[in-house]
């Protein structure tokens, strides 16, 4: 019977609120373009300033046209948004390696301004691994053991093999049930698991919980094979995250029908009207729930997902299954409390995430004692962590979560309709979230946190569709790794801006004051043009590939609204260029003044000494942090192998022969360039010089401190 179609089913309104969550601008599309604009003003006023002024002094108008143009287009950064891109394309091949595969590129650099992480439990910062530990059948309590999927271990308990209770709670657990047990790929059923050749190992198709719940009846001896043969499905109404149970209706060979249910205990007792006692069923009392909810409370403070088995006998003759007919009036089996361990690197990576100023926030369906015991584990939960349910999500207005999520480190017994309030209200409280799915009903969530991660393994493809990162292996050690990639990215992106720019200050700068000085102009424009393709190209794009300091992970995040050129980069980058410019204006007026008046000397030492300033401050660009020295000034061969090719570069059009006329050069003597390299080395030796000694000074006082 059709009821729905279109938007008006379920998948349509997930598809709703997919297009709802839309798209936003990253953090850096937002900077770049602030950037972009206020370049292009600024290169464009100096430029027409440079040739109004030299027109004026009386320099030929011809020429300082042909020399605004070619400083406009040096001063432009023209190569930015392509070793922008590639500086992300080549962190998307980083974090491949790293088993995180990006499947929007800009989301590369929003990792790195990430401040919380939320992440499902199950599977992700847990093995995804269940096994039924722990049992209560009939007020006995059971012990199970062995591990994982393989159906060999022991079941510990006062209450007979030959119990009904016993039999009936492994039947339940076997057939309310749709995991299939296998061996090498190949299902096991009860009649083929004789010994034989050596095989793989046991795993299985379909939930865990069902699986831990499916291997737990097999080591009792029941299997869902066997009880087949004697009864056949007949109805399922299936598990959710609202319902939090499933029920099945089978038909024995006599034609007497069964309900079989599992689901949340404190579900599963509102439906149950008696129990087992003693072997016999006996109504139950309010005293009777308390206790059955104390012992699960207590398997969940244990970390055991506890999970509550019951069922009814139905009348022969019903023809129609509904939920309300079928489950009510049920007898309660037992309880079966299941652990699913955490990942070994699971509780590192949340370390790191603290040390780095991240908070990582487990989201889950578990029971809130569940969850607190699972969180403590990982070192989620600290002092002031709060735990939120999704029934206590619900009695919220958006205000009030957003105020509290920033606290919140835990949410238990929630459902996927849940996340997109929570990552609202940790946007709107101004943090830059990234969250985790995947479940066809996470995609909204997904779609609307800044980072969307769907899992690459359990993952449905609409998940995955709406993420804007897969993880390869579901494992949260791996989000952590790609935010250390997206931090180190956006500091490369800030090392060759500053490169980039310091060097075009330096050249607008060398023009402009010479212009202003009444000296001939330094640079002619094809010297100009060649400096821009030999400067700009291959060393910035060197620099988009440079390691990360190794102490970027003790950082904290920044903000997502910080300025491209926070932390003091635009003094460091207009002290940089002021620096490059004058040294190669001292150079020219000296050569103008020794040369014999020759200008074409002149302006072959001032183009070289502008070239091989920048060639050598590109290495002073590489950590904002960190001297060279402790950066390592080999850890980067890339630089090093396109700083020696723009200097061969260089060195062709000082010294062969047909290139000398085109760009207006001639030989330089030993004196002349031991001149141009000590003023293109001062710079850069003296700032590592101040840095080395900072260090130290900074050293000194934190061991008087301490």
């Amino acid at each position: 019977l059709v009821v729905a179609t279109g938007m008006a089913t379920e998948m349509g309104r997930i598809a709703g609120l997919i297009q709802e969550a839309g798209g936003e601008e990253t953090p850096l599309q937002r900077r770049l373009g602030q950037l972009g604009r206020w370049l292009v003003a600024l290169c464009l006023f100096v430029c027409a300033l440079v040739v109004l002024v030299g027109v004026y002094r009386g320099e030929p108008l011809y020429e300082m046209f042909l020399a605004g143009v070619s400083l406009a287009v040096a001063a432009i950064p023209e190569g930015l948004p392509a070793i922008v891109t590639v500086a992300l394309a080549i962190g998307v091949q980083r974090m491949i390696r790293r088993r995180a595969i990006i499947r929007k590129l800009p989301a590369v650099e929003t990792l790195g301004c990430a401040t919380v992480i939320c992440s499902d439990k199950t599977g992700t910062l847990t093995q995804n691994e269940m096994t039924v530990r722990r049992a209560l059948v009939g007020w006995h309590a059971m012990e199970i053991t062995g591990e994982g999927y393989e159906p060999r271990g022991d079941i510990i308990t006062s209450l007979s093999p030959a119990a009904g209770e016993r039999q009936l709670f492994f039947k339940i657990a076997a057939l309310c049930n749709n995991a299939v047990l296998t061996r090498g790929e190949i299902p096991i059923g009860g009649l083929f698991r004789g010994p034989g050749r050596k095989s793989p190992a046991w795993s299985i198709h379909g939930d865990p919980t069902e699986g831990a719940l499916l291997v737990m009846a097999a080591k009792g001896g029941v299997w869902r094979e066997e009880l087949e043969r004697q009864e056949k499905r007949e109805g399922e109404f299936t598990f959710d995250s609202e319902r939090k149970r499933m029920t099945v209706v089978y038909r024995h060979k006599d034609g007497s029908l069964a309900a079989y249910v599992k689901g949340a205990p404190d579900v599963i007792l509102e439906l149950c009207t008696h129990h087992y006692r003693q072997g016999r069923v006996v109504p139950l009392s309010p005293r009777d729930r308390e206790e059955i909810l104390k012992q699960n409370g207590e398997m969940a403070s244990a970390a055991l997902r506890v999970l509550a088995l019951a069922w009814r006998r139905l009348p022969a003759g019903m023809g129609e299954f509904t939920e309300s007919s079928v489950e009510r009036d049920l007898i309660f089996v037992g309880l079966a409390g299941m652990i699913d361990p955490p990942r070994p690197a699971a509780a590192a990576a949340v370390q790191r995430c603290r040390r780095a100023g991240i908070k990582a926030v487990m989201i889950t369906g578990d029971h809130r004692l569940t969850a607190a015991a699972v969180a403590r584990e990982l070192g989620l939960l600290g002092r002031e962590g709060q735990i939120l349910t999704g029934a206590e999500l619900d009695g919220l207005s958006d205000e009030e979560l957003c105020r509290l999520a920033p606290q919140v480190a835990v949410y238990a017994r929630v459902s996927p309709r849940h996340k997109v309030r929570i990552v609202r209200a940790l946007k709107n409280a101004g943090h830059v979230v990234a969250m985790t799915g995947d479940g066809v009903n996470d995609a909204p969530a997904v779609k609307e946190a800044d980072i969307g991660i769907a899992m690459g393994i359990a993952g449905t493809d609409v998940t995955k569709e709406a993420s804007a990162m897969v993880l390869a292996d579901d494992n949260f050690t791996t989000i952590v790794a790609a935010v250390e990639e997206g931090r180190g990215i956006y500091d490369n992106i800030r090392k060759f801006i500053r490169y980039l720019l310091s060097c075009n200050v330096g050249e607008v700068l060398v023009m402009f004051l010479a212009v202003l000085a009444g000296l001939p102009l330094p640079l002619v424009p094809i010297q100009i043009l060649w400096m821009n393709l030999v400067t700009d190209g291959l060393p910035a794009m060197a620099l988009g590939v440079d390691p990360a300091d190794p102490d970027i992970m003790y950082r904290r995040p920044r903000h997502p609204r910080e300025s491209i050129f926070a932390h003091g980069l635009a003094w460091r980058t207009l002290g940089s260029g002021m620096v490059i410019g004058l040294s190669t204006l001292l150079v020219f007026a000296w050569a103008c003044h020794r040369g014999h008046g020759s200008l074409e000397l002149a302006r072959t030492m001032a183009f070289n000494v502008l070239v091989f300033s920048q060639l050598f401050f590109v290495f002073t660009c590489r950590s904002e942090h960190h001297s060279i020295w402790e950066v390592g000034l080999f850890s980067n061969p890339y630089l090093l192998l396109s700083v020696f090719c723009s200097m061969v570069l260089q060195l062709a059009v000082n010294y062969v022969p047909f290139l000398r006329p085109v760009f207006h050069t001639r030989p330089l003597d030993v004196y002349q360039w031991i001149i141009i390299l000590l003023v293109s080395l001062a710079p850069p030796l003296a700032n590592t010089i101040f840095r080395h000694m900072q260090l130290r000074a900074r050293e000194k006082v934190l061991y008087l401190k301490v």
